[in-house]
């Protein structure tokens, strides 16, 4: 069974760590809590998120500083993040949001449909990436072995079905991504995400 994808939850407040995991609750994640930037860049050493969501606004380290350190990481650095703010934040937060390397920008009180609906697309994302590289490691180690061997007819229907179920998850992400409101800060991952499948369709269709 797959893993759960993990979301790490910034703040230095409790209540909006609570009701930031009762939004994500009904999804199906693991939510890690950092109560600063300094604890959410220690969580970042060990574990391997598929989304973050950083307050900007917090004593210390803030958001826009952890995420200028979570973008010098190698490790770290193509790790969507949204932040959260409050409403009445000066007006170049969402500016430097994005300059910091945020990928989407949400104010207090949000839409705790809004939220979970982008957070979901994100996860989905994620998980695509995961299973299209375990993907495409199979076929290398599969052909490597059984190919040479002259057993790669049998090898290649089981593939192609698995890269098949691919293509059809990438459809359903993309359709679910056009349905989120505001801007689309997928568009870029989807493109990336759909070339690498191309690629492998490619690569597959030649040795089929």
């Amino acid at each position: 069974m797959a893993e759960r994808a993990k979301i790490l939850l910034v703040d230095d407040r409790e209540e909006n760590l609570i009701a930031l995991e009762a939004i994500l609750s009904s999804l199906d994640v693991v939510a890690v809590r950092a109560r600063s930037g300094e604890e959410a860049l220690k969580a970042l050493l060990a574990i391997d998120f598929a989304l973050i969501l950083l307050d900007v606004r917090m004593p210390g380290m803030d958001g826009f500083e952890t995420a200028a350190h979570i973008k010098r990481r190698e490790r770290t650095r193509n790790i969507p993040i949204i932040f959260l703010t409050v409403v009445d934040s000066a007006p170049d937060y969402a500016f430097r949001g994005y300059a910091a390397g945020a990928v989407d920008y949400l104010t207090k009180p949000f839409d705790p449909w809004v939220l979970r609906a982008k957070v979901s697309v994100f996860v989905e994302l994620y998980n695509m990436n995961s299973r299209l590289s375990d993907q495409a490691a199979l076929l290398r180690d599969r052909l490597a072995v059984e190919l040479p061997d002259g057993t790669g007819t049998e090898v290649l229907p089981e593939l192609s079905r698995r890269l098949t179920a691919v293509e059809e998850e990438l459809a359903r992400v993309k359709e679910l991504a056009a349905k989120t409101q505001g801007t689309n800060p997928l568009t870029g991952p989807l493109r990336d995400l759909s070339e690498r499948v191309l690629h492998l369709r490619a690569g597959f269709d030649a040795l089929s």
